[in-house]
C-alpha cells in the first residue's frame, strides 16, 4: 500500500510535472537558442525569489515600526531556561 503511493508521488514529479525541465533540458543541447530559454528560465525564477524577498523585509520592517513585534526572549518558552 505504501509502495503504490510513494510510486504515484513518482509518477506525478518524474513524468508529468518535470517534463518541461527536460524538455528545456534536451532543447539547451540541441541548439543556440535553447541555452537562453533555459537560462530565461533561471534569471525569471530568481527574479520573483528576490521580490519576494524585498517584500518580506519590508513587511517585516512595517511591523517593527508599528511596534507590532515582540522582540523579548520570553516570547518563546523554549527560550526561558
Amino acid at each position: 500500500m505504501f509502495k503504490a503511493f510513494f510510486e504515484a508521488i513518482q509518477f506525478l514529479f518524474v513524468d508529468i510535472l518535470f517534463k518541461p525541465l527536460d524538455l528545456l533540458r534536451h532543447l539547451e543541447l540541441k541548439s543556440w537558442y535553447g541555452w537562453w530559454i533555459s537560462n530565461g528560465v533561471s534569471w525569471i525564477l530568481m527574479g520573483i525569489c528576490a521580490y519576494y524577498t524585498v517584500y518580506w523585509i519590508k513587511q517585516l520592517q512595517l511591523h517593527k515600526e508599528n511596534g507590532e513585534e515582540n522582540q523579548d526572549t520570553t516570547a518563546h518558552s523554549f527560550l526561558n531556561k
